[in-house]
């Protein structure tokens, strides 16, 4: 579990779209927090190995309203003996667009820690970071504006099978990948009961993720669109990922029909 807070981002990045390049936002609000809790499972033992919490808060930045989007990402403290992780990703998101104007990722695995800040011009289409200026296509998205950006798509739009191609931005690499629409299904997790939109993204063969169509997105099918369930195998065993708690929301929870503690 030596990534599990990238883990669990990638895994979110399979709702973004760049269908169009300025959105308004229906879905989240200032004050609105999500938790996930994320398991592990390699021989069909499924572990409890951390959680992951996204907040979200209006403030200025550099003279323009911005939701301060923060997720923090932890291994309980049972598993810290095995592998510590404490790790925290910000965005800053203009909200008249849901473009992002900065990403910082902050990396504390197993001792091992890292700091990485970009900003982003949208006007001229370049990321600035530690690492240089680099070029980047209209309507980029880091990891976490990725979220906040899709939860704003009409999916309505879409028939089942389409493909809605996305833009994003990680550590100075820009990622073409697309998600395919798989319509609407009733969805049960061992935290909830759901009405939900499904999806299958597009994955990039790496060190962590097999390549192909072979996650699974389930997001409320309502105004909110919050992602409540994610599977996808790894390299090694599998990854699950559960809505637990979240307050604060937009609009009513209609896509939730019942959640257990």
């Amino acid at each position: 579990m030596k990534h599990l807070l990238i883990i669990t981002y990638l895994l979110f990045i399979a709702l973004s779209s760049h269908a169009q390049c300025k959105i308004r936002n229906t879905s989240t609000k200032s004050g609105e927090q999500i938790t996930y809790k994320i398991y592990y499972t390699v021989a069909g033992a499924w572990i409890g190995a951390g959680q992951a919490t996204f907040t979200n808060q209006l403030e200025r930045y550099k003279g323009k309203y911005v939701y301060h989007i923060t997720g923090d990402g932890k291994t309980f403290k049972s598993y810290d003996w095995f592998f510590k992780v404490r790790d925290k990703y910000e965005s800053y998101i203009d909200t008249s667009t849901m473009l992002p104007e900065k990403f910082n990722r902050r990396v504390n695995e197993g001792g091992f820690k890292f700091f990485n800040s970009v900003t982003f011009n949208q006007k001229t289409h370049r990321a600035v970071s530690a690492k240089g200026v680099k070029k980047v296509p209209p309507c980029i998205q880091d990891v976490l504006s990725s979220i906040y950006y899709a939860r704003n798509i009409d999916f309505s739009k879409y028939k089942i099978g389409a493909k809605i191609p996305f833009s994003m931005y990680l550590d100075n690499k820009v990622y073409k990948i697309y998600i395919r629409y798989l319509g609407k299904e009733l969805k049960k997790t061992k935290h909830g009961y759901y009405k939900t939109i499904k999806f299958k993204p597009l994955l990039i063969e790496g060190t962590i993720f097999k390549g192909g169509e072979k996650m699974t997105v389930w997001v409320t099918d309502d105004a909110n669109k919050i992602p409540v369930h994610i599977e996808t195998p790894i390299v090694v065993g599998s990854i699950k990922v559960d809505l637990i708690k979240y307050k604060n929301l937009k609009n009513p929870a209609k896509g939730i029909i019942r959640m257990y503690k």
